[in-house]
């Protein structure tokens, strides 16, 4: 039996207390608790690894649960679904502004990559407590404290796309989470990183800890929402860094949570995630877990570029991993794939010339090749 990763108080995790209030317009509350405490039951006889973290600990106590209960999550996530779940007409947007923004709480600041990561990505579990609700795709605005040295006014919003599902982390609706890598910058001269320049925002929140306030904006952006009206509808998303956070929440939603969504869905997620070495891979344990469960459904396909070579020789970044595949890319989009693109925006120009050579040489003309797929929604891109 696989060993389940709890809270070293031996309390049970966040996601199982009070069940019936995380689950506001469930009608089968009396069920939902019920559920809960069985699960709990069995939850607490499994072997255990202690570790830090309730909402890692949380995470993992419910993927590990759901073995038991035949693969199926024992709790619904289905309490933030709208009517029917893939209308979007009424997903939030900009309900919390610049003069009046959301007061979050950090749950948890954790770095998520290895000691031979080229600089420092950390995820951060915000508590919100139901009051500012998202969808996946969405993006959270935040204002770092302070003012601005060189006329004293408060900080600009900085957007961080969201690495959760709208259930969040402990899948009580409750949170959410963000992957922020820290913006340092190089000086040459001091040979040494110069603090003077560093991102404010990114560092803000790479340094918080628990108990600390956020102030937040949003939730921002409709481009990067999931078409979920047809279940058999092929996702391929591609990602660079910290791009990969509006996919986590996506794989989430289908592969890791009992949502009405995760219950239809009958067609392909492709992730295509291009970091620079295997100690900056995101998520990857996430990701190979969902890989192993759903192998006809999720494909995972990362490039390394100072790992790996491309077909020419050269380091392999992420167009040329995308275009090992160009004829299944190219064959899926024509058949109504929606393809993401997230991550820095130096991403595009490899990625559009290699698309626009493909394309070329399937005799398409790539303009309006791009401008089909731009008017059926299909193709969606942020990047900052």
């Amino acid at each position: 039996m696989a060993s389940v990763a709890l809270l070293t108080s031996g309390a049970p995790p966040a996601f199982a207390a009070k069940s019936a209030a995380a689950v506001k317009g469930a009608k089968k509350g009396k069920e939902v608790v019920e559920t809960t405490n069985s699960l709990m039951t069995c939850i607490q006889t499994l072997p255990v690894k202690k570790i830090a973290g309730g909402a890692a600990a949380a995470y993992a106590a419910v993927f590990a649960a759901g073995e038991i209960f035949g693969g199926k999550k024992a709790i619904k996530q289905d309490f933030l679904e709208a009517d029917p779940y893939w209308d979007q007409s009424n997903v939030p947007v900009n309900v919390y502004k610049n003069k009046a923004p959301f007061v979050g709480k950090v749950v948890s600041t954790k770095r998520i990559v290895g000691p031979k990561a080229t600089g420092e990505t950390c995820h951060i579990v915000i508590d919100h407590k139901g009051d500012f609700p998202y969808w996946e795709g969405q993006s959270w605005g935040v204002i770092p404290p302070g003012v601005r040295e060189k006329d004293g006014k408060p900080h600009s919003v900085r957007l961080y796309s969201i690495a959760s599902s709208r259930y969040g982390d402990d899948m009580t609706g409750k949170t959410g989470s963000l992957c922020v890598r820290r913006a340092t910058y190089w000086c040459p001269e001091l040979k040494a990183d110069d603090p003077a320049k560093k991102g404010v925002c990114s560092n803000f929140l790479c340094d918080t800890k628990a108990g600390d306030e956020i102030m937040m904006t949003g939730p921002a952006g409709k481009v990067m929402l999931m078409p979920e009206e047809d279940p058999k509808t092929d996702l391929i998303m591609v990602a660079t860094g910290t791009g990969i956070a509006p996919y986590r929440g996506f794989i989430r939603r289908l592969f890791a949570e009992n949502t009405p969504a995760a219950n239809a869905y009958k067609g392909q997620a492709w992730l295509f995630l291009g970091v620079a070495n295997s100690d900056a891979l995101l998520y990857d344990d996430e990701f190979q877990e969902v890989k192993k469960k759903f192998p006809n459904n999720f494909r995972l396909d990362y490039a390394l570029s100072r790992e790996q070579n491309n077909s020419k020789g050269g380091k392999m970044y992420i167009q040329d991993k995308v275009e090992e595949y160009a004829d299944e890319v190219f064959n899926k989009l024509s058949n109504g794939a929606h393809i993401y693109f997230c991550g820095l925006k130096g991403m595009m120009p490899g990625i559009q010339d290699m698309l626009k050579e493909v394309a070329t040489k399937k005799g398409l003309d790539y303009d309006e090749w791009l401008k089909d797929l731009k008017a059926k929604k299909q193709w969606h891109v942020e990047v900052y």
